[in-house]
């Protein structure tokens, strides 16, 4: 007979939290995570390529150098700030492993408010004030500032949107629901795209905004996709379900949050910073502002072939890897990542074959026309058709490390591989002979080469087994 007792444990028993994930075999469980995660990375990369594209053609290629220009510069502050979000996705994922529902709220609900305070507080203040100070610091033609600043600021001041998308999606991405963060990304893309053309172009009432348009219809989308989304966590329709939580500081989790999410933090800044400084070095090239677009749209959007697969396998190595050692399954943890690195690969190959057989065809999509341009994008499809294979193997075994809650090695390896190898290379040659292009791109390839050789070695000598999280569950 069932008691009441019995009948109530029923049902506020785990109900929401995907099991298949650490229970069956380890392939669908990736792959059930991975294709809405890599599909979604792909329409976001798509959404920028057509930012990329309506700026091409209707501002020039000095609005394609100023996008990419002011987008990196945003990212490297906003990563900061975002930091506490892959210490979240630690613990969602660990709490999801254990079946522990409450503990899954409870980290995603202070990681939300901990974005809210820091993006309002932090992000748009700072961000406004320091703009101008911030593109003179690479080196940016006098054409291509005038079209960065107003684009800077708009995605400073009103990023909070963009950042609850993030926060959002990867709550639902670690508690193992990654089609709901795929279905938002959908709609913040098409919402994106609809704007742009109302905004870059101008159309009716819209006016004609140029490369600020860009920014303005990135801001607009993702505000009313996060609204959307914020409703939603709070009716409890969704994995994580905010409703009931208490919204005062919970310092365990806050701490918690940032002993796993301040390292990965600083490793987005090291290298966002060490992007900016590639930016100062192609600055510093004969043909600066020609070569800054070729590497904007060769290596920001065009690669990002290569890169959106990756991340996307990126964060479901991380969510199946962390679940699986939640639920005390390590060795399906190591067969997961190695899996998805295996997936990667295949895609990696077969983009860099595009690179070397149809440059041309590849670049004329955002509109590179110029000779000079188009031939300095060809030189760097060429070295990325090789880098690519080296950065999928090294982001996947990145999503491992992280997943488990090992961020700090993830941190060291960037640092080394990312930072001072390639721009202590890059200094030693502006300071013996005149920088070229090709100097630059053999810096980007011995960067992604070097840290896939210590991600890998790092995650295979699997001391990410023993890591306790220091945070009680419910």
């Amino acid at each position: 007979m069932t008691t009441p007792a019995t009948a109530s444990t029923t049902k506020t028993a785990p109900r929401k939290i995907d099991r298949s994930i650490v229970e069956g075999p380890i392939g669908p469980a990736v792959w059930r995570v991975a294709w809405p995660t890599v599909l979604q990375n792909v329409i976001s990369g798509i959404q920028g390529m057509i930012d990329h594209a309506l700026v091409g053609h209707f501002v020039g290629f000095a609005g394609n150098a100023a996008i990419g220009v002011g987008f990196q510069i945003f990212l490297v502050v906003m990563v900061f700030v975002s930091s506490l979000f892959s210490g979240m996705g630690v613990l969602v994922a660990r709490f999801a492993g254990a079946g522990d529902e409450a503990g899954m709220n409870r980290a995603a609900s202070q990681a939300f408010l901990l974005a809210l305070v820091l993006s309002l507080g932090v992000l748009a203040p700072l961000g406004y004030f320091l703009a101008p100070t911030l593109l003179g610091l690479v080196n940016a033609s006098a054409a291509v500032q005038v079209e960065a600043l107003p684009y800077l600021r708009i995605m400073f001041v009103f990023g909070f949107g963009m950042m609850m998308f993030f926060m959002l999606g990867g709550a639902l991405r670690s508690a193992g629901d990654a089609r709901t963060p795929l279905r938002l990304g959908i709609a913040l893309t098409i919402g994106n795209v609809l704007f742009n053309v109302l905004l870059i172009r101008g159309y009716g009432p819209f006016p004609r905004m140029g490369t600020a348009g860009a920014a303005a219809g990135i801001m607009i989308s993702s505000a009313l996709v996060s609204v959307y989304a914020i409703w939603k966590l709070f009716s409890g329709a969704w994995g994580i379900d905010f409703r009931g939580m208490s919204w005062k500081p919970d310092w365990e989790i806050i701490r918690a949050l940032f002993r796993f999410g301040l390292p990965t933090g600083v490793q987005g800044i090291a290298m966002n910073v060490a992007g900016v400084m590639l930016l100062r070095f192609i600055g510093s090239t004969a043909q600066s502002a020609e070569a800054q677009a070729a590497y904007v749209v060769g290596y920001s959007q065009l690669f990002s072939l290569v890169t959106w697969t990756s991340v996307g396998l990126m964060g479901a190595a991380a969510t199946v890897a962390g679940q699986n050692l939640g639920a005390g399954f390590p060795d399906r943890t190591r067969d997961a990542v190695r899996l998805s690195a295996r997936f990667g690969l295949a895609i990696a190959v077969f983009v860099g074959a595009l690179f070397v057989t149809i440059p041309g065809v590849l670049l004329g999509l955002f509109g590179m026309t110029e000779p000079v341009v188009v031939g300095i994008g060809r030189e760097l499809l060429l070295f990325l058709s090789v880098s690519g294979v080296f950065i999928t193997v090294a982001l996947t075994f990145t999503g491992g490390l992280q997943g488990t809650g090992d961020t700090r090695s993830p941190l060291f390896i960037t640092l080394v591989s990312q930072f001072a190898l390639p721009i202590g290379f890059l200094t030693y040659v502006q300071s013996t002979q005149p920088l070229q292009t090709w100097h630059v791109w053999t810096a980007i390839v011995m960067g992604h080469a070097t840290r896939c050789v210590l991600s890998v070695w790092r995650f295979e000598q699997g001391k990410w087994r023993t890591i306790d999280l220091g945070v009680k569950g419910q």
